[in-house]
């Protein structure tokens, strides 16, 4: 069995490789792929497959593909070229007649007005009109989307443009364990997936930092206009502050918000929440 994990240089695809090694997979039945394979020594001093690989190279695709009998596609981060890159990736698994492909997408894909969702229902499609094996994972916001900021919710306090909506993020571990059980399991062949944690509003994030740190912080609910200015203000392009707004737009009216347990029965255990996240963040 040999299993290939696109974008092992990032977080995800690389706690992913982690996680199938943790399962017992052999490293020799791993392959992991990047753009940068020096960024990958570590893993291929584990045993891991190491290969090289670009999603505007279908070329190189093929290469790394040659073999797989699964392969998880973990999505590309180049918001706007997506479609492109990703078919680039299904013609090549289409090719290579990979025997299943798991996708990381985001929740609701197929009905989410999100910006994000439309690049991930486009590839949801081509992969299923490609007509190999899927798994689609739909995964919602990571929790560590929330972490790196606590330093400036203590100092600023929280702002943001979500509202009272729910937003059911997770730890990024437990995405990547979810997918490894996935690629290692029976019985998930054309399966979808919706995946978070236990829900929280931006308002019960800050009050849960004031909580653990003792020092009042606030949320500050702004219109989405607003808060895309802030976030330009703050040093961040204005086509990402867009994107960013426009996830708590969607927050607002329970585009991140995942009903079920899927994570929880996947992984066999309660999924990392905000409080124990937190904790780690302080």
């Amino acid at each position: 069995m040999s299993i290939v994990v696109t974008g092992a240089t990032g977080h995800l695809g690389r706690l992913i490789v982690t996680s199938l090694l943790d399962r017992g997979v052999p490293a020799g039945q791993i392959v992991a792929l990047g753009r940068e394979t020096a960024r990958l020594a570590d893993l291929a001093g584990r045993g891991v497959t190491v290969r090289q690989a670009d999603y505007d190279d279908p070329e190189s695709l093929r290469t790394a593909f040659a073999g797989a009998e699964k392969l998880m596609f973990v999505s590309g981060s180049e918001v706007g070229r997506r479609v492109a890159q990703h078919r680039n990736v299904v013609t090549a698994a289409r090719e290579a007649e990979v025997g299943l492909v798991v996708y990381t997408s985001i929740p609701k894909a197929d009905t989410s007005s999100l910006i994000l969702a439309t690049e991930h229902r486009a590839t949801e499609q081509e992969i299923v009109a490609s007509g190999l094996p899927y798994v689609l994972l739909r995964n919602s916001w990571y929790l560590e989307n929330y972490l790196p900021q606590v330093p400036t919710y203590l100092e600023h306090g929280v702002a943001g443009a979500a509202g009272e909506g729910r937003i059911s993020a997770a730890a990024r571990a437990d995405f990547a364990e979810a997918a490894a059980v996935v690629l290692t399991g029976e019985g998930h062949t054309n399966r979808v997936y919706e995946l978070g944690g236990p829900a929280f509003t931006l308002g019960e994030l800050a009050a849960e930092v004031s909580r653990q740190s003792g020092r009042e912080v606030g949320y500050l609910d702004l219109p989405v206009e607003k808060y895309v200015e802030v976030l330009v203000g703050a040093g961040l392009p204005q086509g990402f502050a867009e994107v960013l707004a426009d996830g708590d737009r969607g927050a607002a009216e329970g585009e991140l918000y995942v009903e079920g347990d899927d994570l929880a029965r996947l992984i066999g255990r309660p999924p990392v929440t905000l409080a124990e996240a937190i904790r780690t963040a302080l």
